[in-house]
């Protein structure tokens, strides 16, 4: 029964929002007929509402796709927005290449391409905002890389933390997904309680994580 209200009120939610209009609707349209992932409608929305509170000027976000979330990212703040993206599949990086340039964020949008693990240790300088959005099993990995990177004050934000719900429930989980799952669940466990961040865990979409840094890591 549960499933079914959950179900029933993620159709009211998606139903009742207000759609994309644009290159971004249309670049729902095209992740839907494609099956490339994209944050899910409500967690747009979401985002939305956060960068319009925060105002960063200054975001990374590790897993690109086809460009969408760094689109609504900059649609969202602006020209002054910078924006740096990483992403490791050639046709997605083709793919959004394309889209941003089409979009007009040129100047403010920058791919960084090839594997997460090797890129992230060379940026450089410090962001407002963080948004991690690519291999779930990889998350600590990935946080360890960019956490003091993120200002006093800045906002991460993982996405997809429920993984399908698995992380959620033993039963919901898929045996060759199982490493994954404990991986994530790891992860939460750790952002939930450092000390130096507060964390809010929120069930829309597949699951995102909201972490606020109080001080840096290491400091009392």
């Amino acid at each position: 029964m549960s499933n079914i209200v959950n179900n029933l009120v993620e159709e009211y939610i998606r139903t009742t929002l207000k759609d994309k209009e644009g290159l971004l609707r249309e670049l729902e349209v095209y992740a839907a007929e494609h099956n490339v992932p994209i944050v899910h409608k409500e967690v747009s929305d979401l985002l939305k509402v956060l960068l319009k509170l925060d105002k960063p000027k200054t975001i990374l976000e590790v897993g690109c796709a086809i460009g969408y979330s760094s689109i609504l990212f900059a649609t969202t703040v602006g020209s002054e927005v910078k924006i740096t993206t990483v992403e490791r599949n050639e046709s997605m990086i083709e793919k959004a290449k394309e889209n941003i340039k089409r979009a007009g964020f040129e100047n403010n949008i920058t791919i960084l391409e090839g594997d997460a693990e090797e890129l992230l240790p060379k940026v450089e300088g410090e962001f407002d905002m963080i948004f991690l959005d690519a291999a779930k099993g990889q998350y600590k990995l990935f946080y360890d890389m960019v956490i003091d990177k993120l200002k006093v004050g800045g906002l991460l934000i993982s996405d997809n933390i429920l993984y399908k719900g698995m992380v959620a429930h033993d039963d919901f989980v898929v045996r060759r997904k199982k490493t994954i799952v404990k991986r994530m669940r790891n992860y939460l466990d750790y952002i939930c309680n450092c000390d130096y961040l507060s964390t809010s865990l929120i069930p829309i979409g597949d699951g995102v994580a909201l972490s606020y840094k109080e001080k840096e890591r290491g400091t009392k």
